[in-house]
């Protein structure tokens, strides 16, 4: 049996089983013929619905209540529970160390940030503004306006009545914070992220 992947492969091995079992000479009756037809369409949805899209991992499968044991109450609320920390709390709001910045949950690479802004004012990939939150330029392992080695995903944020960009971990899908077009550099852009979604590991020279 096929195992097809796309909704129209799905839907021409379905009418090709139907017209080929239907129309046989076979001494089958009808109903068995119907039931027959209803069981294959069972198996063959089941597997389209049951395969795993191409950015799921084993850490998005984990229970909430898994994650509640794994992190402490503020990274839960936050990073699962699509919380914020309270603005000028967060332990890396004023960090000026080099280094990468992961995910809290998953340990991936998120963010990075580096010294050199201050011989070069402008280019530092992270920097404040006063808005009480650590602030990127943008995402590690993005090339230009590539993100598709970058280890965020961005989706729309409805909540309080309002459309925002919100900022995720690729791996686990652990809310990070959000993205605003009104970034200093290049990129034009400032991740606004909460300092308890993060661990920061320094530059190694």
């Amino acid at each position: 049996m096929c195992t097809p992947r796309a909704p129209e492969e799905i839907l021409f091995c379905i009418i090709s089983y139907f017209s080929c079992l239907l129309s046989s000479r076979a001494p089958v009756g009808r109903e068995n013929r119907l039931s027959a037809c209803c069981s294959f369409l069972v198996k063959l949805m089941s597997s389209h619905l049951t395969t795993p899209g191409p950015s799921q991992s084993a850490s998005q499968s984990l229970a909430r209540s898994e994650w509640q044991k794994k992190l402490t109450p503020e990274r839960f609320y936050v990073t699962r529970r699509k919380g914020t920390d309270p603005p000028f709390s967060g332990i890396y709001l004023n960090n000026k160390e080099s280094g990468t910045y992961h995910c809290v949950c998953w340990d991936n690479p998120l963010f990075s940030s580096c010294r050199v802004a201050n011989v070069f004012p402008g280019s530092e990939k992270k920097y404040c503004s006063g808005t009480g939150r650590p602030l990127f330029s943008e995402a590690h392992g993005t090339s230009g306006s590539d993100e598709r080695d970058a280890g965020i995903l961005r989706g729309v944020d409805i909540s309080l009545g309002l459309t925002r960009t919100k900022v995720v971990c690729k791996q686990c899908g652990a809310r990070l914070g959000r993205v605003l077009p009104d970034g200093r550099g290049p990129s034009g852009q400032r991740f606004c992220i909460n300092s308890v979604a993060l661990k920061c590991k320094p530059r190694k020279y």
